[in-house]
């Protein structure tokens, strides 16, 4: 369970009567994921409380908190905890620190101001469909309703409901869509267009004899999220100059996924320029989780399309290279984003984090399931067979003492290791995840960073430049790469010894000369979709009519 930044956490022991506490609307719960970082007391329950609480539990998600009680200050909820002896079920108490109260809907402390749940016990349970029965109940290719009614197996999970109850939408998971996508059958998912494996960890070209582990050349992609804007191009210049070369040749590279609003278009271009890769990360960024993880098709139509109209209009992109997207917070749209990534001809998705493991995941294809737990991506990966590649993002081990069996979990983005204080630490960080990989499978290791944190955090761009230095001086088969190219190689494995030949990374391998525009136009606009607001679009092409957003991507004051 999450609390606001800077809030210390309090847990107490209570004594649960259950019998009588049930005061106020008793809704049922539904699946959420709660997550974990609070300490969490238990509270065994024996005597004549153990049958109340169990029927209190049963079907009841054991990481779903929610209330005894709708009296008091909203603060105090409660778990069922499966862990007791002999199998008995307790209950887990947890209590927001004083001015904050438990929002059932987002699992989490919040402000007791945006919290409107506190008169309600628990989230509304959904009538789940009936696919589990003794005797078959419907004909061939339907299924159970959860009201009896049997209707086609392909009208389940498709975002309609066609069920009285509404039921054929409430089991559609990465586990219970009757739809899946079928586990990985590797005589079926051939290179180039398709990659998958039983548990996500073999490496292409090792399988079949062609390469050895040892032989496989390092990636190392840096992904960067946001805006871009003066303040961090200085960063990026930083970082990636004419002097950092790969084992190849070739000027070390890294992938930008921007998002619209901020954004100097002039620096996009000449980013593009110099070889990086461009991303889309959306048009408005919107703050709300919740838009990206409910959002319709169309929501992820205006503003991934939209935002690569923008980019490929203002940055003057027309390579057709502009291909991959994240999610804003990595809260994955489930189905409906990739279909809609498919329709418009996205190659790839690089939002999906996988859970830290022993050996870290490669890239995969999605015409398969994903080969690991839906982890974090507010448990809304996708279901159905999808022909995009999936760039997932491994964990990193974040402890100080990887030796010492801590209770820490992985952190997916490098800014989001929260417990990364001082430079040596950044360092050792950076270190331990690269012999992670270097010394298991070779998957790529993703080191996605909010360019923020970097400009904040004094000195620690300081420590990045000085690690890629170390390892460009220490390693002959070790490349900083984009995501694209990551896919280019896993296309056609070819050997670290190989490499130098590899044309498919020969692409604007040194580039040298001016930019493209040194004053670029800085276009003072607004946009009805904004009223009241004024932008400074900075690009090295004509200036639009209006500022470009959601409905007028083009800034030509036509609809989207």
């Amino acid at each position: 369970m999450s609390c606001l930044p800077g809030f210390v956490f309090i847990c107490g022991i209570f004594v649960i009567s259950v019998e009588g506490q049930f005061r106020g609307r008793n809704n049922g719960p539904d699946d959420l994921l709660a997550s974990a970082s609070a300490q969490v007391n238990n509270v065994n329950r024996d005597g004549g409380y153990q049958d109340n609480v169990e029927d209190l539990c049963k079907g009841r998600p054991a990481n779903e908190y929610f209330r005894l009680t709708t009296e008091g200050d909203c603060r105090d909820v409660v778990r069922c905890d499966r862990a007791g002896i002999a199998g008995t079920i307790r209950l887990a108490s947890v209590k927001c620190p004083s001015g904050l109260s438990f929002d059932l809907e987002r699992q989490t402390c919040d402000w007791k101001a945006k919290v409107d749940n506190c008169d309600r016990l628990s989230k509304p349970r959904l009538v789940k469909p009936n696919f589990n029965t003794e005797e078959p109940v419907c004909p061939d290719g339907q299924l159970q309703c959860g009201n009896g009614e049997c209707i086609s197996q392909s009208l389940f999970c498709d975002k309609k409901p066609d069920c009285a109850d509404g039921s054929d939408e409430n089991a559609c998971s990465v586990e219970t869509d009757p739809n899946k996508a079928d586990p990985c059958d590797p005589s079926q998912c051939l290179l180039p267009d398709c990659f998958c494996s039983a548990d996500g960890t073999t490496a292409p070209g090792v399988e079949g004899g062609k390469l050895e582990i040892s032989n496989l050349p390092m990636m190392i992609t840096f992904t960067f999220n946001g805006a871009v804007n003066d303040e961090n191009v200085r960063v990026y210049d930083k970082l990636f100059h004419g002097e950092r070369l790969n084992p190849n040749g070739c000027t070390a590279k890294a992938t930008y996924f921007v998002s619209h609003k901020y954004s100097n278009y002039s620096a996009v271009q000449e980013l593009h320029r110099k070889g990086h890769e461009i991303g889309v990360f959306s048009i408005t960024n919107d703050e709300d989780p919740n838009y990206w993880t409910d959002g319709s098709y169309d929501n992820w139509l205006a503003e991934m399309a939209g935002d690569r109209l923008i980019i490929e209009r203002f940055a003057n992109i027309t390579d057709g290279t502009v291909v991959g997207v994240r999610a804003p917070y990595l809260r994955i749209g489930g189905n409906e984003q990739f279909n809609m990534m498919t329709d418009q001809f996205f190659a790839y998705d690089s939002s999906i984090t996988a859970p830290l493991g022993r050996v870290p995941l490669w890239p995969y294809t999605l015409h398969f399931a994903i080969p690991h737990k839906c982890h974090g991506n507010h448990n809304n990966c996708p279901s159905r067979s999808h022909p995009i590649w999936e760039m997932p993002i491994n964990e990193l081990d974040r402890r100080d003492d990887p030796d010492f069996d801590e209770n820490l979990t992985g952190c997916h983005l490098v800014s989001s290791c929260s417990n990364i204080y001082h430079k040596d630490q950044f360092r050792h960080l950076l270190q331990h995840n690269f012999d992670r990989h270097y010394g298991t499978n070779r998957a790529p290791l993703s080191l996605s960073i909010d360019p923020s944190w970097l400009v904040s955090n004094k000195g620690f761009a300081d420590v990045v430049s000085e690690w890629m230095d170390y390892i460009l001086n220490t390693y002959t088969d070790v490349y900083f790469v984009t995501e694209l190219q990551v896919i280019q190689w896993i296309q056609n494995p070819t050997s670290a010894t190989a490499i130098p030949a590899f044309q498919a990374w020969k692409d604007k391998c040194l580039i040298q000369g001016q930019p493209f525009c040194s004053n670029p136009n800085p276009c003072p606009l607004s946009t009805r979709e904004l009223p009241g607001e004024e932008f400074r679009l900075y690009t090295c092409v004509e200036c639009p009519k209006n500022y470009p957003w959601i409905q007028d991507p083009t800034g030509d004051g036509f609809s989207f």
